[in-house]
């Protein structure tokens, strides 16, 4: 049984990398939050009290995460908009997989973040995973994960730097992480870990797919060779050798972050 079920989260894992959040052909940064998701399912193994506050609406209200933590108490809350039900569950045909491990309905919530419905000193984990741009009033939204959270709880945060205006009206801001990170030190958390990942080079190729996105099917395939998977992994590679830029050395050019925090 233990076999079996590493085998379906080995898959599930596979699906999400491969064809949801593309991290071989287009989007290599959300490499960041799978390895931290792992990390923290080693760290949290079983009995305790995780929360996820993500937009699960968007998957056929299935947690995409929650799989890793299957032998602890988790919750996921569902941050997703009003005009979200408008907008329809646009990702609900990736849900559909065989290989996708489908969230039970127990341990579910809609909730606003502002008040969500759960008791003070309640989790020890909180995942805010790519949602922090949906939020409109973050005081409050640390406000709340802080009073959830018991003593010494941690809050992991994965962010973007980099993305195009989507889900309009719903699309708020975009952080640093020193940003970010000044906000929560503002609302009383600890810094313990920060983590950037991608550069110039892999911002290059997002910026790509979303220009060839505004062209017409000739146009496209006239330039398909730009977002081929070998032109990907050149790119890629260019940034493995080139880290530093040589006229701007304080600078950098993250395409996501992630933060881990203590109440």
């Amino acid at each position: 049984m233990v076999k079996e079920n590493n085998l379906n989260l080995k898959n599930h894992e596979k699906y999400l990398r491969k064809d949801l959040f593309l991290t071989d052909t287009k989007w290599p940064q959300y490499n960041l939050l799978f390895e931290d998701i792992k990390r923290l399912a080693k760290i949290f193994k079983k009995n305790k009290k995780i929360i996820f506050l993500e937009r699960n609406l968007l998957y056929g209200g299935n947690s995409l995460f929650k799989p890793f933590f299957n032998l602890n108490q988790v919750t996921s809350i569902d941050c997703s908009p009003k005009k979200t039900k408008k907008r329809g569950r646009y990702q609900y045909k990736y849900i559909k997989n065989k290989n996708i491990i489908k969230s039970s309905k127990s341990n579910k919530l809609h909730s606003d973040y502002r008040k969500i419905n759960l008791n003070s000193n309640f989790a020890d984990l909180i995942i805010i995973p790519n949602l922090i741009h949906h939020i409109s009033d973050h005081n409050k939204l640390f406000k709340e994960c802080r009073r959830i959270l018991k003593r010494n709880g941690k809050l992991y945060i994965f962010e973007p730097t980099l993305r195009e205006v989507h889900q309009n009206p719903d699309d708020f801001v975009r952080f640093t992480p020193m940003g970010l990170l000044n906000i929560l030190k503002q609302n009383r958390f600890k810094k313990n870990k920060v983590k950037t990942v991608g550069g110039a080079f892999t911002a290059s190729i997002y910026c790509l797919n979303q220009a060839i996105q505004y062209l017409p099917k000739k146009e496209k395939k006239n330039l398909s060779y730009l977002v081929s998977k070998n032109f990907f992994k050149k790119i890629v590679n260019l940034e493995k050798k080139y880290k530093i830029n040589l006229s701007r050395k304080n600078s950098s050019f993250p395409t996501a972050f992630s933060l881990l925090v203590s109440k």
